[in-house]
């Protein structure tokens, strides 16, 4: 199993409208997005065969992508369907092809994948109530200075929200909260108990009738993270985080906060919006100025137990970085305290 073998989101599906060319990269490919003549999204390596112009610089034209240098026309196969210098002698020549990609859309979002020939078939992740009736989505997309794995891990850890976010998320109680967490088939799952009404400013908002707390936290092999909280009739909470490789320590991640809070689930859009922007921001500093510090030092960790669910994680990501199956380690569980 390999990187490549998975599905990223490259764009939502409104940013690529008919006639609109997108410049993407994602484990440093960089592509060239856009819609063939059906409306189907497609997505070529940004290079032209010829003279190396990135297509993503071209226009569309009759369900073609053409390159802006010398006109060169490609289909969504990647195959040359037209050189204006050869005329009436041109010749289709499949040394002429540039790689293309399989792509999907799903839930608005545009996802493609690297590897032709993966060693899993896997679809895309569908995103938790997407659509539903009576729950409302809001997104947002934020470029991070780090890796996936430290980006994915950060979504899903509980003690670092008392100092990352003080007040606006939680704030310092010394509460102790017990956690099962479990890892299996590529995946883990943290569930907490005795958690209270700990969520910062707006738990009167978020949980105004004290309610006791459900959360889980989640992580699918080998980017998406979904916390999910519910407090109640009518005051459920999904944060769902897809991480896009760019680089080794770039990523972009897609946010999706889907949450049903009854007859003020659409007025709150626009603060939700912008309270899930004001704690992401406050992680962005955080994973940057850690990512400087494992740049010039490793990433060797001191974990506790706290950091399980972390470890967990990493057991996952080391055997797609060999290249093996993490669906094949053995299931695993522990429970956990920690304090917050």
């Amino acid at each position: 199993m390999r990187e490549r073998d998975f599905w990223y989101i490259v764009c939502e599906s409104r940013e690529l409208p008919r006639g609109t060319v997108l410049a993407r990269t994602v484990l440093e490919e960089n592509l060239a997005l856009y819609r063939d003549a059906e409306g189907k999204a497609a997505a070529l390596q940004d290079r032209c065969r010829h003279r190396a112009a990135p297509l993503s610089q071209g226009f569309v034209r009759e369900g073609n992508l053409v390159c802006p240098y010398h006109g060169w026309s490609y289909s969504r196969s990647g195959q040359v369907e037209a050189v204006p210098s050869e005329g009436g002698n041109f010749r289709k020549v499949a040394a002429r092809c540039t790689p293309s990609y399989e792509t999907r859309e799903l839930d608005g979002y545009i996802y493609v994948r690297l590897e032709s020939m993966p060693l899993i078939q896997t679809e895309p992740f569908r995103m938790r109530r997407h659509g539903e009736k009576g729950w409302h989505t809001v997104r947002v997309i934020n470029f991070f200075e780090n890796s996936v794995t430290n980006c994915i891990e950060n979504f899903i850890d509980i003690p670092h929200t008392v100092y990352v976010h003080p007040g606006i998320f939680r704030k310092e109680q010394r509460q102790l909260i017990e956690v099962l967490i479990e890892r299996k088939h590529g995946s883990v799952r943290a569930e907490y108990r005795n958690e209270n009404t700990n969520l910062g400013w707006f738990s009167r908002f978020l949980n105004p009738g004290g309610a006791e707390i459900t959360h889980t936290d989640e992580f699918f092999m080998p980017n998406i993270s979904c916390v999910e909280y519910g407090m109640g009739p009518n005051r459920h909470l999904i944060i769902t985080s897809q991480a896009t490789p760019i680089g080794e320590h770039k990523t972009l991640v897609y946010t999706d906060v889907t949450y049903n809070y009854g007859i003020w689930t659409r007025l709150a859009a626009p603060w939700i919006k912008r309270y899930s922007q004001a704690i992401i921001d406050q992680d962005i500093v955080a994973l940057r100025q850690q990512g400087e510090v494992i740049r010039k030092y490793g990433s060797e960790f001191a974990n506790t137990p706290a950091d399980t669910i972390h470890v967990y994680v990493e057991n996952i990501q080391k055997e797609i970085e060999q290249g093996r199956d993490p669906r094949l380690l053995p299931e695993k569980s522990a429970r956990v305290k920690m304090y917050i």
